[in-house]
């Protein structure tokens, strides 16, 4: 696997690649969407709700895509922070990715719950994936931010 550029300095030169901005940009639909699904069930609105987490699924799948697409064509991109900054920046880093390998397959065990009609089963294991699926959506985000921005 051969990187478009030739190390992320270079890359850095050129500007922010824009998968990587579109990557954070469906994070970020992909938290609007989740917390829309939250919001539909809260109030009984079971079809909008299934919408927004269909949504939110397809999301997440096309960001995945793109992200794959990303790593392929840039690798690996340092962090460039200094001092405390970094030690921060790996900590969301890590629990990003140990809990972002979770994701779909819990996104995918709710869904079959729901296809089952196993909506106890469902709303329990709902409690635990949805701020694990936010929580990865969010820091996704804040990954973008501070690596091609705050401190590039």
């Amino acid at each position: 696997m051969t990187p478009l550029f030739a190390d992320a300095a270079a890359a850095a030169v050129i500007g922010v690649h824009p998968l990587a901005t579109t990557n954070a940009v469906l994070n970020a639909l992909s938290t609007v969407l989740l917390l829309t699904g939250w919001v539909f069930i809260k109030r009984g609105n079971v079809r909008a709700h299934r919408a927004a987490m269909v949504s939110a699924f397809l999301v997440s799948s096309v960001f995945l895509a793109c992200y794959l697409t990303y790593h392929y064509l840039v690798g690996h991109v340092p962090f460039r922070g200094q001092g405390a900054v970094r030690g921060v920046y790996f900590t969301i880093l890590i629990s990003h990715i140990l809990l972002a390998v979770t994701v779909p397959v819990l996104a995918i065990a709710m869904f079959a719950l729901a296809w089952r009609g196993r909506w106890e089963t469902h709303r329990r294991l709902g409690r635990i994936a949805l701020p694990i699926w936010l929580y990865v959506s969010v820091t996704g985000v804040v990954i973008y931010l501070m690596l091609y921005h705050w401190f590039a």
